[in-house]
């Protein structure tokens, strides 16, 4: 799976829209920014597009719009795809995420329907579903998460003669749902705050809370626990934890696939996940009192690190006879 291109773009219009894109994950990709860095120019413009248009259709979903407003503005979205592939978007277009969507799929095997799927998720968000099992979870997390790592793998590819490279697919889309996992714990009480609830009912009725977790946390920021308590958080919690380092754990098989860089960006982008999902499983009841998150110098040495391991692999590799 390789890149069919990946010249610098010539066009100033398309050269501006790459800009307004890396912009937009400078600024908003908190925890992808510190991965995507570490990519070659053109592969890092091209995640930078393909992040652009996933952060204005979650933003869709997220925001203060009234559920109508929101399904019209993710059709705009699903019209904006079926232009893509017909072609029809100039280099003068006004909308730079557009432009810069266009070119990168001309430059990499980018499988669009993954950002056909993005939108099913974020519909599932604005039609307020909730989910009864792991399986029903998985299957909007593969939408939104899942279909990101495919996505990236098209930007990304695998090298010639990589062992085991027609799995890549499956490792990208199931290190998606672990970081996809890994933000809904993290956002339990922001969600609770907007009426969602992303977690299980089968997990949440086992540990206690058949009705959802409740938007506000008891005074002490932590829930009852313990023989004869209602309801067991920490348990809830650190139950999804090892799920998700069970995903990630699968997920990272990915990276003997991918070249230095691209495993590195993957790397970084993993491990500031695996420590925030590490400072959950901690201290579970810290999501009720804030949001949890890592320092910038913090997700500067784990991007680091992802290089230099990546390095070693690549050197273990060159020592094997």
């Amino acid at each position: 799976m390789l890149a069919t291109r990946s010249v610098s773009p010539s066009s100033p219009p398309v050269v501006a829209a790459y800009r307004y894109c890396e912009v937009v994950t400078g600024q908003q990709a908190r925890n992808f920014a510190y991965g995507i860095r570490l990519l070659p120019p053109a592969k890092r413009r091209a995640v930078s597009a393909l992040y652009a248009f996933s952060r204005r259709v979650d933003d869709v979903g997220d925001g203060p719009l009234p559920t109508e407003v929101k399904q019209r503005r993710l059709d705009e979205n699903r019209v904006l795809l079926a232009r893509l592939r017909e072609g029809a978007i100039a280099e003068d277009d006004t909308d730079p995420v557009a432009v810069a969507l266009h070119d990168a799929t001309t430059r990499f095997p980018i499988p669009l329907d993954g950002l056909d799927e993005l939108v099913d998720g974020v519909s599932m968000d604005v039609a307020g579903r909730r989910y009864g099992t792991w399986e029903e979870l998985r299957d909007y997390c593969r939408c939104v998460a899942g279909a990101v790592g495919r996505l990236t793998l098209g930007v990304f590819g695998t090298p010639p003669g990589a062992l085991g490279a027609e799995h890549a697919p499956h490792y990208a889309d199931t290190l998606g749902l672990a970081l996809q996992l890994t933000n809904i714990l993290r956002d339990i009480r922001e969600d609770a705050e907007h009426d969602r609830t992303y977690l299980p009912a089968e997990d949440l009725e086992k540990f206690g809370f058949p009705g959802g977790i409740p938007c506000f946390p008891p005074p002490s920021g932590r829930f009852p626990t313990g023989p004869g308590a209602d309801a067991d958080f920490a348990g809830l919690v650190r139950f999804e934890a090892r799920r998700a380092r069970s995903l990630f754990t699968e997920g990272l098989r990915l990276l003997p696939m991918l070249d230095r860089r691209s495993g590195a960006c993957v790397a970084a982008m993993a491990g500031i996940y695996q420590r925030l999902l590490g400072r959950v499983e901690a201290d579970p009841e810290a999501v009720l009192r804030g949001r949890v998150s890592l320092s910038a110098p913090e997700k500067i040495y784990v991007a680091a690190r992802g290089l230099a391991r990546t390095d070693a692999r690549r050197v273990a590799r060159a020592d094997v006879p």
